[in-house]
């Protein structure tokens, strides 16, 4: 047997010797300290660090009684250099009180072969319960004390069938605004923009497979960026969520690559794809994977996607059968890298999708050494690309160290504000009072698809099982869910199975799902710009949709400027009471509330912007940054 069909995993072990009336069904709870929560946030009761250790106390319990926390430690203490699944590494024991299911994981934070554990979380309505037992009689040879058994989870197969793969929602009744939306292409000789995708002199299989995807003419992200890609330039682009940016850049990968003559060899043992795009979370290369296929149908340039939480051995013979577009988060991306299975020499295009994320502190230093690895070509020899709805300046710093010294900046102005095709609404609230108030949005949305979005774990098992008590069928996403559960979750609420998804920060960003009508921050995140991508779920491609907000005074104080700025530059009513929290807020000389043409602007034109980081403040970590491996 090949090296790499041995998973080298983390042990996921339920002690059943230390848990008392074990349920079925319920939710898992975390017990400990004091730490962070999924999105960076103090979390007093979920968990404790501890200098660079990082040990963190979370009990993992699925038991419907009393009790149903538990309490453990994780050792957080360094990523994997090998990075074979980056969800999570470290040390988790559990033991459970009464109606809790105690467990441990162990996968050491030093160098070494990646490792990944099992995590709990609430199962959704009907979904089938995974066993975490550890077997000792699973696995291949032992790696060390930590040994144990290998994922062997394989996505189900796709569908060969036309009309799954060009499977695709109308554009809305809205869909022509965008050509009113201001665009600012700043740099130095900006190729001149297309109209229609005709202009865009694509191959006949790409212009083929562009009308069965439904596509009639291109949105403003997709006029310029399609050019300036087209014209070998390096881009960064901001454009608002759901606006096209994928297809952005896909297209005039895949129109030279096609015209190259490129195609997938099942004959090389190491395979050297033309592109590489990199996204934060699973879900979201999974969905550019999906597109890449779509747009590549029929043609002989071969995408292949890799990320945690599956059987890596499943994942290399996937590799092995041809590789010429290789999608990836950054984890199972440097692991597959480093097992010699993907060489980096005939690199022409590396993308990252999500760029704000991607460059911030928690994912910088993977993409240091991904574009540090071995035979990468430089910047001045491959062509980089940037998309994301939010640009920070210091992530706009960071950049320049990815990209070439004349590379574009392509701001497509956001249609007023976030997006005025979502009607915004806040809420004001109490800590005590937001259930109530959920129960009374998801009984005027019936069936009508709603993201909820929370901002711990926990909380996301919490509310999914308050709601399905209360006879709502939910199910629930976050980091510490398996892949397949987290899979089927998915599954479920685009199927409209369970038209409520509980969510933590794993799926604010990205994620393209069909008819979502309703958005609700049942947590308002600790920044606006992740905001922005949460409410971005609704009102895609035209569509309208709605989101609800929750807003605390007492939590949430220090967002109310940025809340009142994402509204009044959206044509949304700001209620007066949040007018004047925004003016009494801390730090409000000069706050005008008016809203931005643009989400984000090219630093340079402001004079400040340097290349060289020289004594530049390093950039404080993201949300998420402690969280970084679920993310992944």
């Amino acid at each position: 047997m090949d090296d790499w069909d041995e998973d080298t995993t983390t042990t996921s072990s339920t002690a059943q010797g230390s848990s008392w009336n074990t349920g079925k069904g319920g939710f898992g709870g975390d017990h400990s300290s004091r730490g962070t929560d999924e999105n960076g946030n103090e979390d007093k009761g979920s968990s404790w660090n501890s200098a660079e250790s990082g040990f963190r106390g979370r009990g993992r319990g699925r038991g419907g009684g009393r009790g149903s926390a538990g309490r453990g430690f994780r050792n957080g203490g360094g990523r994997d250099e090998g990075g074979a699944d980056d969800n999570e590494d470290g040390f988790v024991g559990g033991t459970g009180g009464r109606g809790a299911r105690g467990g441990f994981r162990s996968g050491g934070g030093g160098g070494g072969s990646g490792r990944e554990g099992f995590g709990g979380g609430y199962r959704g309505k009907d979904e089938e319960v995974f066993s975490k037992v550890s077997d000792p009689n699973m696995g291949g040879e032992a790696d060390g004390e930590n040994a144990g058994p290998k994922v062997t989870y394989v996505p189900p197969a796709l569908s060969e069938e036309e009309s799954s793969i060009f499977a695709h929602y109308e554009s809305g009744i809205n869909f022509d605004k965008y050509d009113d939306i201001l665009v600012d292409v700043s740099g130095s000789n900006p190729p001149k923009a297309i109209m229609t995708f005709e202009e865009a002199a694509l191959c006949e299989s790409l212009n083929r497979n562009v009308s069965k995807s439904g596509y009639k003419k291109p949105t403003p992200v997709q006029k310029h960026g399609i050019p300036i890609i087209s014209a070998g330039r390096d881009l960064m682009a901001c454009a608002q969520t759901g606006s096209g940016k994928t297809a952005a850049f896909l297209l005039p990968i895949l129109q030279k690559l096609m015209a190259d003559g490129v195609a997938a060899s099942r004959f090389s043992e190491v395979q050297e794809p033309e592109a590489i795009i990199v996204a934060p979370t699973r879900e979201l290369i999974n969905q550019i994977y999906m597109e890449a296929r779509k747009f590549a149908h029929g043609t002989c340039v071969r995408p292949v996607v890799v990320y945690g939480g599956i059987s890596t051995g499943y994942t290399i013979r996937e590799i092995l059968k041809g590789c010429n577009v290789l999608c990836g988060t950054p984890g199972r991306l440097l692991d597959v890298i480093g097992r010699g299975k993907i060489g980096l020499s005939k690199l022409r295009y590396l993308v990252l999708d999500e760029a704000d994320r991607m460059l911030d502190m928690g994912f910088e230093p993977d993409m240091r050494k991904l574009v540090s690895s071995p035979g990468m070509p430089r910047k001045e020899d491959r062509q980089t690309l940037m998309f994301s709805a939010t640009y920070p300046e210091d992530i706009q710093r960071l950049a320049a160290d990815f990209l070439k010294m004349d590379y574009l900046f392509l701001a497509v102005g956001v249609v007023g504000g976030a997006c005025s095709d979502v009607e915004q609404v806040v809420v004001q609230v109490t800590k005590f009072s937001k259930r109530d108030q959920l129960l009374d949005v998801l009984k005027t949305t019936g069936t009508e698809r709603t993201m909820v979005f929370v901002e711990t774990k926990r909380q996301a098992d919490f509310i999914a099982t308050f709601l399905c008590q209360e006879k709502v069928p939910t199910t629930s996403i976050h980091g510490d869910r398996e892949q397949r559960e987290r899979e089927q979750a998915l599954g479920d609420f685009r199927s409209g199975k369970c038209p409520v998804l509980v969510a933590t920060s794993v799926a604010a960003r990205g994620l393209d799902i069909k008819d979502v009508q309703h958005v609700v921050n049942f947590d308002l995140p600790n920044n606006i710009d992740e905001y922005v991508h949460r409410i971005g779920r609704t009102g895609r491609c035209g569509n309208t949709g709605k989101a609800v907000c929750f807003f605390d005074p007492e939590a949430n104080g220090d967002l109310a400027r940025s809340l009142v700025k994402v509204l009044s530059g959206a044509q949304q009513e700001v209620p007066k009471w949040l007018e004047e929290a925004a003016f009494s807020a801390h730090g409000t000389t000069g706050f005008n509330p008016s809203g931005r043409v643009f989400a984000s602007t090219d630093s340079r034109k402001a004079g400040s912007f340097q290349n060289d980081r020289a004594g530049q403040p390093a950039v404080a970590p993201s949300a998420a940054a402690d969280d970084d491996d679920e993310w992944e």
